[in-house]
């Protein structure tokens, strides 16, 4: 091989450099952020690692330089990766009995729009107008409100809307004893228990159970909302003109802030953690088959998803279409909403609706129960 110039050899420490980073990534899934923090940022991250190698890859074989090795062997250790980053579905109806299929929504509705956020009086009535066309069978709520002084956010007012009757709530915030926010599942069949997974720390963060009766079994549904990054106003701001390439001018009270997200990072990675993993724990002992829906506020790529995943499948996995982001924020667009289900069930279907109704997009398959 040709001795290497001076902008050549640059390229390569930095192609080593990176490569380092992404073998960090893949660690970030197995390594508890409760342990070592810093492999989750890299996790997360990871999406943006693996196009910086692809552009090296490109470049080294324009170089005519089996350098391109590097890049491509170190995507190929994580190639299990690629398919919960990007899928393509040739088969997305599956023709059954109807009365063995369930249609399962996840949504974090940001409850339902209480605070304008989209500027928008009508976006609670589009919201409920939008899942009766979608007309599951049990949708499940993160960032969740009611209003029991008012008929249109009245708990048992939305059973009638959605045409869902039994429902599973649990509030993680009360005020002037009719206002609630929290987590909630609504179902077509019956909810023969339901209950909420205790975590190990107390926090306004919840996941619940329903055992729900189809008729044709019992299976349990799982519905959680992990820990939020809670980032602020001028965190969102840097974060917001990083997204715009903006020349960001960085003053001192810009440079608190970046520190500040890297704090909240971290206080997210590992309170998510332990959060997993007192789900995954239920999970585990759960007398009937699963599915799993919720908001995780982590990457396909993170110990979280990979705690609770485990030997589950991923219903996007199964009949997804091309990257799937469901936030719809200041944040890169990421997978961080997930339907998940036990391996004896197949899912088919699944779809993420680009209605722009929430910070997050709501996320449905169809699941046949076998």
């Amino acid at each position: 091989m040709k001795k290497l110039g001076r902008f050549h050899t640059l390229f390569l420490v930095l192609n080593i450099l990176f490569t380092v980073f992404l073998l960090f990534s893949y660690l970030g899934a197995v390594v508890s952020p409760q342990k070592f923090w810093p492999f989750a940022f890299f996790a997360l991250i990871y999406p943006y690692l693996v196009i910086v190698h692809i552009a090296f890859l490109i470049f080294w074989l324009t170089q005519f330089r089996k350098l391109f090795l590097l890049s491509l062997i170190s995507i190929l250790v994580g190639w299990s990766n690629l398919g919960k980053l990007f899928q393509f579905s040739s088969s997305q109806t599956f023709a059954s009995a109807a009365k063995q299929n369930l249609k399962v929504m996840s949504f974090n509705v940001r409850v339902f729009d209480l605070y304008n956020w989209k500027h928008n009086s009508e976006t609670r009535s589009k919201i409920l107008e939008f899942i009766k066309n979608e007309n599951p069978d049990i949708v499940n709520f993160q960032e969740f409100f009611t209003d029991e002084g008012k008929t249109f956010l009245h708990q048992d007012s939305l059973k009638k809307i959605l045409n869902l009757p039994y429902a599973t709530i649990v509030y993680t915030a009360n005020l002037h004893k009719n206002e609630h926010w929290g987590i909630a599942t609504y179902s077509r069949f019956p909810i023969v228990e339901g209950k909420r997974v205790n975590f190990s720390k107390k926090s306004n963060n919840a996941c619940i159970y329903s055992d729900i009766n189809t008729g044709k079994k019992i299976v349990r549904v799982y519905n959680m909302h992990l820990q939020s990054l809670h980032f602020k106003k001028q965190e969102y701001k840097i974060l917001d003109e990083l997204k715009n390439n903006d020349d960001v001018d960085v003053d001192k009270e810009e440079l608190n802030a970046s520190r500040l997200i890297l704090a909240r990072l971290k206080r997210a990675f590992v309170k998510r953690a332990a959060q997993a993993d007192s789900v995954a724990s239920h999970i585990a002992h759960s007398p009937h088959q699963v599915i799993v829906c919720g908001d995780f506020n982590d990457s396909p790529f993170s110990y979280a998803y990979h705690t609770i995943s485990s030997g589950l499948r991923d219903a996007f996995v199964e009949s997804g279409n091309g990257f799937g982001p469901t936030y719809n924020g200041n944040l890169p667009p990421l997978r961080i909403d997930f339907i998940l289900h036990s391996k004896e069930l197949n899912s088919y279907n699944f779809k993420t609706s680009k209605v722009d109704l929430s910070d997050h997009f709501p996320v449905s398959c169809t699941i046949k129960l076998n």
